[in-house]
């Protein structure tokens, strides 16, 4: 049995303009559903509905903002176990890791609500007698959000939340290739008691919704989730002064030094390098290694890659799930022969599996002997590829570490604090990790990168405010100024 969803519109399930199928890429004989596809008529609708409820949120008590999004987090967090493995059965990662991640998406609804709680403003003394300054933050309006398929509640959350706590509408459209999570989502933000039309699912493809979107006038800001060349025609596409937030693309690194844990080493690179199947943006896909242990940990590093359990992302015991389309299981084999020929070593993997289910399986795959001029280490491969670069020294290591058009996250491997006190202040990358993987970071700090992974004020933690408020300063006269 399948289901017919549709978007989200002013508080109505509406039918598209077309459909898309959805199925699970453990098990492509597996149709979770059939998905509407929104019409620009139908956006418009989302538009007009959020920017009338916007008026009423804006004015909306804390209270009731802080009711409503604890209800959505204590809701996902309690349903985290279905709902994960809805999410694993149409994204691919394991269903511990689908757990988890709704878990953490609850979690981000509780924090936001909280903060709801504590929009507290600033007063000064004027330069002027008998005059008094209260500056505050207002919602910035409505906002377009744009999500990624390869955490498609985490990310949607990180932002949704921190909209509607600022007192601010929501249109959001998913990616294409996980519906079945965003319309489970807008299922419990219906129950909420909100304005009709303050959260609208749109769903549909990037060229007509998505550019219908960026462009419009009737949006105040846009926070969107994907690759460079998406976020960079955002960018040339929103000419209404319209607020943007851009994260993007990555190629994060993790030094391993000659005095550290190799054990630990391996087990940050493993988990950085393949958890997720390597489809996210954290992910350590340049492992630079110190001569002196070089030999060693890639003998580790191998043999951890090998002992991962390929398997159906429901399966028990899976570790390494399928990546998510037949186009990006082709474009991991295309970079696999890219690796080859620059002259890189394959040491394991990098092949697509055959398993008891048709789904797009794939080896988890080492290079050595590479460099950081080749493609595969200056290009995001959104992978299960790990690339190891070996180094003489420290500085060398550094030095590749920030030879890239990115800096998301990078990390370093080491017993030296005076060298891991110098890495984090020197590696140019928005998070830096030491004796950690690359990938986990924390929902109540802030997270974004440098160059062109990042563009825009930070997310999560306290510094999403910068991104969904704007700024107000008032003066008041409390007797004759002059």
């Amino acid at each position: 049995m399948t289901n017919r969803n549709f978007s989200f519109i002013g508080g109505e399930w509406v039918a598209g303009d077309s459909e898309i199928e959805n199925r699970n890429p453990s098990d492509v004989s597996d149709l979770i559903g059939t998905y509407a596809q929104a019409g620009v008529d139908q956006l418009e609708s989302a538009l007009d509905a959020a920017r009338a409820a916007q008026i009423q949120w804006r004015s909306t008590g804390i209270e009731q903002r802080y009711n409503a999004l604890m209800a959505i987090g204590q809701e996902m967090i309690a349903r985290s176990g279905e709902l994960g493995e809805l999410l694993s059965r149409e994204e691919g990662k394991p269903r511990a890791e689908g757990v988890g991640e709704v878990y953490r998406a609850g979690q981000f609804f509780t924090y936001y609500a909280a903060e709801t709680l504590r929009q507290i403003g600033d007063t000064a003394d004027s330069v002027r007698d008998n005059i008094e300054i209260d500056i505050r933050r207002e919602p910035v309006g409505v906002v377009a959000i744009i999500s990624p398929w390869n955490f498609p509640i985490a990310t949607a959350s990180w932002k949704i939340a921190p909209a509607l706590a600022f007192g601010n509408a929501v249109i959001w459209k998913p990616a294409n290739l996980t519906p079945a999570s965003a319309v489970a989502f807008a299922e419990i933000v219906e129950k909420q008691d909100l304005p009709r039309g303050l959260f609208n699912l749109v769903m549909g493809s990037g060229n007509a919704v998505g550019q219908h979107l960026v462009e419009s006038s009737k949006v105040d800001a846009i926070s969107f989730t994907g690759s460079v060349p998406v976020g960079k025609s955002i960018a040339a596409a929103a000419q209404n002064f319209t607020k943007i937030q851009l994260e993007m693309g990555s190629k994060n690194a993790l030094v391993v030094m000659d005095d550290c844990d190799l054990d630990l080493a391996a087990s940050c690179a493993l988990n950085g390098a393949f958890g997720s199947t390597g489809q996210k943006c954290t992910a350590s896909s340049r492992l630079i290694v110190h001569q002196n242990v070089h030999d060693e940990f890639v003998d580790k590093l191998v043999a951890g890659a090998q002992a991962f359990k390929v398997g159906h992302a429901l399966e028990e015991g899976t570790q390494i799930g399928p990546v998510v389309s037949a186009g990006q299981l082709q474009s991991n084999l295309d970079y696999i022969e890219l690796g080859k020929s620059e002259g890189a070593d394959l040491l394991c993997g990098g092949g697509r599996l055959e398993l008891a289910t048709d789904g797009y399986f794939m080896q988890p795959a080492v290079f050595a002997g590479t460099d950081n001029s080749m493609r595969i280490n200056r290009e995001e491969m959104f992978a299960p590829i790990a690339c190891v670069i070996k180094t003489g020294s420290y500085e060398e290591a550094l030095h590749c570490v920030n030879d890239t058009a990115f800096g998301l996250t990078s990390g370093i491997v080491t017993r030296s604090l005076s060298r891991a006190s110098h890495f984090r202040r020197n590696a140019r990358t928005g998070c830096v990790m030491v004796n950690l993987p690359t990938a986990g970071t924390d929902y109540h700090v802030p997270f974004g990168g440098r160059g062109d992974s990042s563009y825009g004020p930070r997310e999560q933690g306290g510094y999403a405010k910068e991104f969904y408020t704007t700024v107000k300063t008032a003066y008041i006269a409390s007797g004759d100024p002059t």
